[in-house]
């Protein structure tokens, strides 16, 4: 009688490494963007926990959310990204930016982010 082995075959095993490896360098690529969009969002929760930020001028507060993203090593968001603007006694301040990544060859990933985040002292930064 003749026993059945079973298990992979080392096609299979290079085929599904190579497809493992494919989705790890897409994550691995991908991982610094949404990584830096969440420091984003906890620059803005950070900002609007300071006391007295609502009565300040829109200048002194993109300073000192830069000030934030620099601790973070954030590179992607610019002063033209950043918007101010009064809202039901409040400032609500809102980041728009997008980071293209190269992938491989001619092929870029493009992530477009937004958040806002209200200085009144009360709700919570949501995407939009």
């Amino acid at each position: 009688m003749r026993r059945h082995q079973s298990g992979m075959t080392l096609i299979s095993f290079l085929i599904t490494a190579a497809v493992v490896g494919f989705f790890l360098f897409i994550v691995m690529k991908l991982f610094p963007m949404y990584k830096e969009y969440f420091e984003v969002k906890s620059a803005l929760k950070g900002l609007a926990s300071e006391a007295g930020i609502a009565h300040e001028q829109p200048a002194q507060i993109k300073e000192k959310f830069f000030k934030r993203l620099y601790i973070n090593y954030s590179e992607s968001v610019k002063n033209e990204h950043v918007k101010i603007e009064n809202k039901g006694g409040g400032q609500t301040i809102y980041v728009n930016y997008e980071v293209r990544v190269p992938l491989f060859y001619n092929l870029d990933a493009v992530g477009k982010f937004s958040a806002e985040q209200s200085l009144s002292g009360g709700a919570a930064s949501a995407p939009f």
